[in-house]
């Protein structure tokens, strides 16, 4: 089943999304954020479903972040892009059901914040994780306000500071990966992990998720949501954003 930009297959009681622009590293374009939302919901809302997967199409990215190529520095539709893409990179947490991100290339940017909204990361040995938004005179929405709680401040302030990547190996000794596979061997430990979770209770597996994740997508979103579009009309955002396109080196003037 094809739901936008995402295919849904289900396998037993295992639910698989594959985001499939392969060609533009499946960024989050309209189609992929409008398939994560659908496929999560048809997750919610099938009994006979008790886990889902996430990963991507090709050997080279999960999910490689924001489709920039048509971003507008208008500051309303800015702040309209923000609710819609917190909404989706949001959306793991909030469904009920277990989720697991099979990341099978770079996580970068928008890819990252969706794959540490996942319950579980499983990662191929190919896999790289960066938030490099401030190379563009940004900075991540999502993983601003989630990123330390998991890997610690100064951690997160160096990835959200300088922008590097980091391995799979590296990721997995921060906490962020559950476990580190050879990239042949990505979806096959997905699957063996998902179905032993689905052989748990229930209800009680819900429950587990829902008490870890109390206290998670409230006000906080606020922050990312009313104040990024002003980082979106600084001068520094439209030189990086502007060099990226063209493929040269930002400038940038503060």
């Amino acid at each position: 089943m094809r739901l936008g930009s995402v295919n849904y297959e289900t396998k037993g009681k295992i639910a698989i999304l594959t985001l499939d622009e392969p060609g533009k590293l499946n960024a989050l374009s309209t189609g992929i954020r409008e398939g994560v939302l659908d496929g999560l919901k048809k997750v919610d809302e099938d009994d006979n479903v008790r886990v889902a997967i996430i990963t991507g199409n090709g050997d080279k990215a999960f999910c490689a972040g924001a489709d920039i190529s048509g971003f507008n520095f208008d500051p309303d539709k800015v702040r309209k892009f923000m609710i819609e893409a917190l909404g989706v990179l949001a959306a793991p947490e909030n469904c009920r059901k277990p989720v697991i991100s099979a990341v099978n290339g770079i996580a970068f940017g928008g890819g990252f914040e969706l794959a540490i909204a996942s319950d579980f990361i499983i990662a191929s040995d190919r896999a790289r994780f960066a938030v490099p938004e401030i190379k563009l005179g940004l900075l991540p929405g999502f993983a601003i306000v989630r990123l330390h709680d998991m890997i610690g401040r100064a951690k997160a302030k160096e990835m959200s500071i300088l922008g590097d990547p980091i391995s799979a190996d590296e990721a997995f000794r921060l906490g962020l990966v559950l476990r580190v596979v050879p990239h042949g061997d990505l979806l096959a430990a997905a699957l063996e992990f998902a179905e032993r979770i689905a052989s748990k209770p229930k209800l009680a597996v819900q429950m587990a998720k829902s008490f870890y994740n109390r206290g998670l997508g409230g006000d906080e979103m606020r922050h990312a949501i009313d104040g990024f579009p002003f980082l979106f009309m600084h001068r520094d955002a439209q030189e990086g954003i502007g060099a990226f396109l063209e493929k040269r080196e930002a400038k940038f003037e503060s």
